[in-house]
């Protein structure tokens, strides 16, 4: 079994010798221009580029009552992609477990300050761990843990493309993170509450949470507090021990072998958190989520608000480059479940980026739900170069 393939963010550290060829596929537009929104900027902002190292797009964008959705690509095959396109959405799943666990404090089933581990007595070694992580620590990136598989060896592209298949609970990833053979067990990269820094196993603990706490699987969770209420019929989320396709029709998702060879890899097997939607389906997921359709005022708060400390300043990012710009460089961008991303204006949107093998997806918003974009790409090379697209669209969506 692949320690890989269930994490994406790894893909930026291989390398091919093949010299890709990515063929410019006309963009599409599926509704006619519409006087809120620069439909021109955005089919160019989606036009795929011999440097973006992307298959295919699909976006989706609302602006003051104004609906954009527009297609680029296959660029491999020379196919069109459907606007209703299905894709792999990975770490955009965060987001809706965290709401399970607000939910379930609501229900007072779970307290937020509690340690996890009074809640999951003896899964993190106590020689290794002797400071408590809280559960809202799991959901803010401050809990200090280490990152999934932290220590092993990188997979070669030909492992993570073979790999793909290979299914993991929460349990396993647990297991061999904390107990991995051949090589000592990791141990905290921080005291929990000091700083931030995006970590993917607290996920894997607030699964295991979830799952322990409600007697269910995730899958179910997802289903019967989500996907069913906002009417999200085309959102899926894995089922255990199984490998599936991306539900047809769907967006092109191609990674190269070490000999060139480009592999369609929308087939996959993933993690119980692995789920497939369309930008739609997010869309209505952000627009429930941002209305109170899902939690309670205390609970929603929780969604924009970022780790402060004792100073009432927000907590420093761990790598003081990966969150927000200008004056706030370095200082904490995460909630619960979402991530903030400041505009020129000053404005404020928050929401959630995802990366699964051969796949990038993003959705945003502004608190009121006035500006709201959502896309995905398809990947067709190794290198992480596809956040190019997503920032092209975020100017065209957003600043006009």
């Amino acid at each position: 079994m692949s320690l890989r393939h269930p994490s994406a963010t790894y893909l930026a550290a291989f390398t091919t010798a093949a010299a890709l060829c990515a063929v410019a596929v006309p963009a599409h537009a599926a509704t006619a221009a519409s006087p809120g929104l620069n439909r021109v900027a955005l089919r160019d902002a989606i036009a795929l580029r011999p440097d973006d190292g992307a298959a295919g797009v699909v976006a989706e964008v609302h602006r003051d009552g104004e609906t954009w959705r527009g297609t680029a690509g296959d660029a491999v095959t020379g196919k069109p992609v459907s606007a209703g396109a299905h894709f792999r959405i990975g770490s955009v799943s965060k987001p809706m477990e965290a709401v399970i666990i607000l939910q379930l404090s609501d229900e007072g089933r779970v307290d937020l300050d509690q340690s996890v581990q009074h809640y999951l007595p003896g899964l993190l070694p106590e020689d290794r761990f002797k400071e408590t992580v809280t559960v809202r620590q799991l959901l803010n990136h401050t809990s200090g843990l280490p990152q999934d598989f932290e220590g092993a060896p990188p997979a070669s592209q030909d492992e993570v493309i073979d790999g793909r298949f290979d299914s993991l609970s929460f349990d396993q990833i647990i297991r061999q993170t904390l107990y991995p053979e051949g090589r000592p067990g990791p141990g905290p990269r921080f005291s929990p509450g000091t700083r931030q820094e995006y970590n993917s196993f607290g996920y894997r603990i607030a699964g295991e949470l979830i799952e322990s706490l409600t007697g269910h699987s995730l899958h179910d969770e997802v289903t019967r507090r989500i996907l069913k209420p906002l009417g999200m019929r085309d959102t899926a989320t894995s089922l255990p021990g199984r490998a599936t396709p991306v539900p047809r029709p769907y967006l092109p998702g191609y990674l190269p072998r070490s000999n060139g060879l480009l592999v369609d890899v929308n087939e996959q097997g993933g993690l119980p958190s692995s789920m497939t939607s369309t930008t739609a389906d997010l869309d209505r997921f952000i627009t429930g989520l941002f209305s109170g359709r899902l939690l309670r005022p205390a609970q929603q708060a929780e969604l924009f608000t970022v780790p402060r400390g004792s100073d009432g300043k927000p907590l420093p990012y761990a790598d003081s480059a990966n969150c927000n710009v200008g004056p706030a460089k370095g200082t904490a961008c995460y909630s619960a479940g979402l991530m903030s991303f400041p505009l020129p204006d000053g404005t404020l949107l928050w929401g959630k980026t995802g990366s699964d093998i051969g796949y990038k997806s993003g959705v945003f918003a502004t608190p009121d739900l006035n500006r709201r974009a959502v896309y995905a790409a398809g990947t067709s090379s190794a290198q992480d170069r596809v956040p190019a697209i997503a920032q092209r669209l975020a100017l065209a969506a957003f600043t006009g």
